[in-house]
């Protein structure tokens, strides 16, 4: 794939309703630069929380010390530990004050083009803990979001349910998982 451009996503970008950051997203790509080496995937999974009424939603139990950075401006991550051992990166959406991010499900490393599925191992390979919650994404110094001009077509994109999310009630049955139908 030829790279025409590389340009980090402005806040702007992330202002806007959920479900469409989420399925703009696929065929970005989440860049990490970490000391001298940066490390890149192309987005093909993501699902999306939007909201307090959202049961699957980490902000549907009100404003805690944890969820706080998804009251906050758009554009900005929201990393936490799950399991206690497996870190989940998120991006805020939407403006500040409703609580809304879309989660980063699997990648495709740029390098080797190997699929890194599932939100901890995407985190293993660009090196995201907590130490990254509240980046600004769209600063660009150690973790940013690129357009390099790829194009998705609407009809390339499948939606499904989200996933481990079944406790959520009708909340679980959302179609806002969205990825690359070529996965």
């Amino acid at each position: 794939m030829k790279i025409m451009s590389r340009k980090i996503l402005p806040r702007a970008y992330f202002r806007r309703p959920t479900l469409q950051v989420a399925r703009a997203l696929l065929g970005k790509y989440l860049v990490r630069k970490n000391g001298r080496k940066t490390i890149a995937g192309r987005i093909v999974e993501v699902e999306a929380y939007i909201g307090m009424e959202d049961r699957a939603c980490h902000a549907s139990k009100g404003r805690t010390a944890r969820t706080e950075v998804m009251f906050g401006p758009a554009g900005v991550a929201y990393v936490y530990l799950i399991y206690g051992m497996h870190h989940c990166f998120n991006i805020v959406t939407e403006r500040s004050g409703f609580p809304s991010a879309v989660l980063v499900r699997a990648v495709e490393d740029v390098e080797t083009q190997a699929l890194i599925d599932g939100p901890g191992r995407i985190c293993r390979f660009l090196a995201i803990d907590r130490m990254l919650n509240r980046v600004d994404l769209t600063v660009g110094n150690r973790l940013w979001v690129e357009d390099r001009g790829e194009r998705v077509a609407s009809s390339a994109i499948a939606a499904g349910r989200r996933i481990g999310v079944d406790y959520a009630g009708i909340w679980a049955k959302k179609p806002w998982r969205f990825h690359l139908k070529e996965l």
